[in-house]
């Protein structure tokens, strides 16, 4: 099994992936207006983070996460300059 990652911000999860670079990609779903992540990022009450899991059925089975991995501006701005245009 491969290992499972979820986005949060602000406490919520906003999406999810394979590894950790479509998992900031989820990020976008909560893309400021104006595109200034370093200006989200720093007014957000609760930092964003990606929270690892052994495995999709880790992550369904409610385990607790493996690691919490907390995110800067910069990763979502590199993760989301990935996508295509």
């Amino acid at each position: 099994m491969s290992e499972f990652f979820e986005a949060i911000w602000q406490g919520e999860g906003v999406g999810d992936g394979g590894d950790l670079d479509e998992a900031l990609q989820a990020y976008l779903v909560v893309k400021p207006e104006d595109g200034d992540w370093p200006q989200a990022w720093a007014a957000a009450s609760i930092k964003p983070h990606v929270e690892r899991f052994a495995s999709f059925d880790a992550y369904l089975d409610n385990a607790d996460p493996l690691e919490r991995i907390d995110v800067t501006a910069e990763m979502i701005i590199d993760a989301l300059a990935q996508l295509p245009t």
